[in-house]
């Protein structure tokens, strides 16, 4: 491989900003995970209250890492932020399990949604449909369309970024005004039998039982029982929040990094977390709430939101809303949502892996760009992972794995403003957080109960994530002293 070539290129103006942090986080996460959070919470007032608490929490770490980002305007984000406030350690274990598990799992996630809802158009891309029986793994059609489009998507990137800003803008603003338009068509239909059953006793959480597929019993809750409810229902919606700081690992790419990064995260975040509540009240206002699987009659409306057809509550909602036309319409919104925040996601984490390749920390390759002006070694390194944690698990495995790793290193990285405030007293800082220390320490307490209780309540998946960050540890010493750096 040959030696850098070229040179970042500022080409993200604020705009480009804006849509690239609003279209990565719109994904499928909102048009799926509202059937769990239902299903844990039973309630249409909490349902909300889970969506308004994600939104709340993302809006002030996102005001956080403004400032973070004004006192290092540089390629690396969130590992930079890391590697400052603590040790190249800390930053390397971000990266590391980023690598590992979040980004590439995050863009595993979205690309296996993507093929599941371009199944709707074409049933050949389907989980039942197998290419290959290796006995230990089944590849599926729809697997191997979730590769392809990463595998397309890597190769324009690495064209340049101008071409991955090109499409991250368009296709972020038509999605986002679908997304409007959907939600004026949704509440100027709205079903008065759904909005009776949902808003009368909005209030009485009721956590449903299954067992073999089968609803058992509709348990009330309340005190611990409904904190923790509302703790693992929040998996799904602060996965479908996250990825909002991908553009913080683009810094040397960003036209007036200090002023555009911080204005970008705070105007794209609060776009999305009113664009998502004012879905799940379209959800609240078309479909009950409560349902039963494979409801006999009226199946769209029997089955709810809580046992949508494969949690597709999107689609569900427009199919009650307008019939198969809508349900198509909505089918295609959420294949061109997929794609977007797919290429947002290959656009941006890449950053990061060469800026740890350029302090050593990381396979030396790596660390060089193209005639592009782009990391397109670490690009390539990154998707392929992707393409193979495609093959890994399901949907629902990958949410619950990349989430826990995701607000564990959130706690660190807004703790590190305290720090910094008494490490570098006389650092420039052009963005100070918004209501420090008061917000800062709601987030960090909030957040780490909620980990708490993930560690506690989902076992099978927090516990590995958290493993795995522990074997960055010698892998840290392995880069570090053994000469790894230079493969």
């Amino acid at each position: 491989m040959e030696q850098q070539q070229g040179t970042f290129r500022r080409e993200i103006k604020l705009i480009d900003g804006v849509m690239l942090v609003a279209g990565t986080m719109i994904g499928s996460g909102i048009f799926i995970v509202s059937s769990d959070i239902a299903r844990n919470v039973g309630s249409s007032g909490y349902l909300l209250l889970v969506w308004i608490l994600s939104g709340l929490l993302t809006i002030i770490s996102a005001l956080c890492y403004g400032e973070l980002t004004s006192m290092f305007p540089k390629a690396g984000g969130q590992y930079v932020f890391l590697k400052e406030s603590y040790n190249p350690m800390m930053g390397f274990l971000f990266g590391w399990t980023y690598f590992l598990v979040i980004q590439t799992g995050t863009i595993a996630a979205v690309a296996v949604a993507f093929a599941k809802f371009t199944g709707v158009f074409i049933p050949l891309f389907s989980p039942d449909h197998f290419v290959a029986d290796l006995g230990f793994l089944k590849i599926t059609t729809q697997q191997v369309l979730a590769i392809v489009v990463i595998i397309m998507l890597t190769y324009i990137n690495i064209q340049g970024v101008k071409y991955g800003k090109w499409i991250q803008t368009y296709l972020s603003g038509t999605k986002i005004l679908a997304l409007f338009g959907l939600i004026a068509i949704g509440i100027f239909v709205s079903n008065s039998e759904a909005i009776t059953q949902n808003f009368t006793n909005m209030w009485d959480a009721k956590k449903v039982v299954m067992e073999n597929g089968q609803l058992v019993e509709r348990l009330p809750i309340s005190g611990w029982a409904l904190i923790v409810a509302i703790a693992s229902a929040m998996v799904g919606s602060m996965f479908a929040m996250d990825a909002w700081n991908g553009i913080t690992f683009a810094g040397d790419e960003v036209v007036n990094p200090k002023r555009n990064i911080p204005l970008s995260m705070a105007i794209g975040v609060g776009l999305v977390s009113l664009v998502y509540l004012l879905l799940n009240v379209v959800y609240l206002i078309n479909l009950p709430l409560e349902g039963i699987p494979g409801g006999p009659t009226r199946v769209v409306f029997e089955r709810g939101i809580q046992f949508a057809t494969d949690d597709r509550v999107g689609v569900a909602a427009a199919d009650a809303m307008a019939g198969h036309t809508a349900v198509l319409l909505v089918a295609g919104l959420i294949i061109l949502s997929t794609f977007s925040c797919l290429n947002g996601l290959i656009l941006t984490a890449p950053r990061m892996f060469y800026k740890m390749a350029e302090d050593k920390l990381f396979f030396k390759r790596m660390g060089s760009l193209n005639k592009n002006g782009v990391p397109a070694v670490a690009t390539a390194f990154a998707s392929a992972w992707a393409c193979i944690l495609c093959l890994s698990g399901t949907y629902g495995n990958l949410l619950d794995y990349v989430v826990f790793a995701v607000l564990f290193f959130y706690i660190f990285t807004i703790f590190g403003i305290f720090i910094l405030r008494k490490k570098m007293p006389d650092a420039q800082r052009d963005y100070k957080a918004f209501g420090y220390p008061v917000f800062p320490l709601i987030y960090i307490a909030m957040i780490t109960m909620l980990c708490i209780i993930l560690l506690i309540y989902k076992p099978q998946y927090t516990w590995p994530g958290l493993i795995i960050v522990g074997l960055g540890i010698p892998a840290y010493y392995l880069f570090k002293r053994s000469g790894k750096q230079n493969i």
